[in-house]
């Protein structure tokens, strides 16, 4: 079976699961048991629950939590969007312990509860959470021990679905307003963009790559189906054909490179730079004679922004960094 669709309709069908899941939540999740309000984004204390429509089924949680654990870096993304500080989170395998393109002192006092789909539940329970933020890919197998700690709202996965992931996670938080905001604002934002490229028939013509070396994996071009494959499909870009698929990704070897390019790359190393084959391969023969490399338009990226973070806080600096380099003269 071909895994092939055109950028459009993948866009269309993340954009139409985003609006169910929002309608979703906004006839069944944001229900309140308490003071009649629908969490709106108070700092308050106490108050009702309220139950939102999660990956395990619906979870009963506090209006306005207070203590609030994350255990991905997309939920952190969330938290920190949000105006959430959780109490405990994840480490990222970062020397901080979390991803640093997030604000500092939005970090700062955050516990380490261990590496993300491990969380040690002994720190989350000595936390004393009153709500815990994960995914079910990541933690599902944990979600009996978790739920026992405290009220647990797993999304199904992470990646490409992420701004409905967000909506859940605003549901969650008591923070639908903050949400709104966030929305209308990176809308916005991929308006100006767009519109800084040439307009939408510019951008449809330039096809971006999106290359990572990964420590221990073959490289991978990254598909319509992920995270930063949804942001440029936002702004309207078009993408390589082997990289135009329903798909995270597709591996190809150093051998291969050839598949990468486009007219521009953007390229990102998760690991050492040698083990991950990126000096092998940008000193290649093949890699300088790519039309991208060619012509001065591969530009290598911070892997934790452009990878691992999820979320609008981190879609909002790649906008940026997008319409500084495929502006660039």
């Amino acid at each position: 079976m071909s895994c092939k669709r055109s950028a459009r309709s993948t866009r269309s069908r993340y954009a139409l699961a985003a609006v169910l899941l929002c309608t979703a939540l906004a006839a069944t999740a944001c229900s309140s048991s308490g003071d009649g309000g629908d969490g709106g984004g108070t700092d308050k204390a106490g108050g009702g629950t309220h139950t939102v429509d999660t990956a395990m089924g619906p979870v009963k949680v506090p209006d306005h939590p207070q203590r609030v654990v994350v255990l991905d870096t997309a939920e952190l993304d969330s938290a920190i969007t949000l105006g959430v500080k959780p109490v405990g989170a994840t480490s990222a395998g970062t020397s901080s312990g979390f991803l640093d393109y997030l604000p500092q002192d939005e970090l700062a006092g955050i516990k380490n509860v261990g590496a993300i789909a491990d969380p040690n539940m002994e720190a989350v329970a000595a936390l004393k959470p009153d709500l815990i933020l994960s995914s079910k890919v990541r933690d599902g197998a944990h979600y009996d021990a978790l739920s026992h700690i405290a009220p647990t709202v797993l999304t199904e996965s992470t990646g490409a679905p992420w701004k409905a992931n967000f909506q859940l996670h605003a549901a969650a938080l008591g923070r639908t307003a903050q949400a709104a905001k966030a929305l209308t604002a990176y809308q916005d934002h991929v308006s100006a963009v767009t519109a800084a490229l040439g307009g939408a028939a510019k951008a449809a013509a330039t096809k971006v790559s999106m290359v990572r070396f990964v420590e221990g994996a073959d490289i991978r071009l990254y598909g319509n189906a992920s995270y930063i494959g949804t942001v440029l499909g936002d702004v309207g870009l078009a993408r390589p054909s082997v990289q135009d698929v329903d798909q995270l990704s597709v591996d190809v070897s150093p051998e291969q490179i050839d598949k990468a390019d486009g007219d521009a790359i953007f390229y990102a190393t998760y690991g050492d730079p040698k083990a991950a084959k990126e000096t092998q391969v940008t000193g290649s023969s093949l890699w300088k004679g790519l039309g991208a490399v060619t012509a001065g338009r591969a530009h290598q990226v911070d892997d934790q922004l452009w990878y691992q973070g999820i979320g609008y806080t981190a879609a909002g600096k790649i906008l940026d960094e997008l319409q500084r380099d495929l502006t660039a003269k």
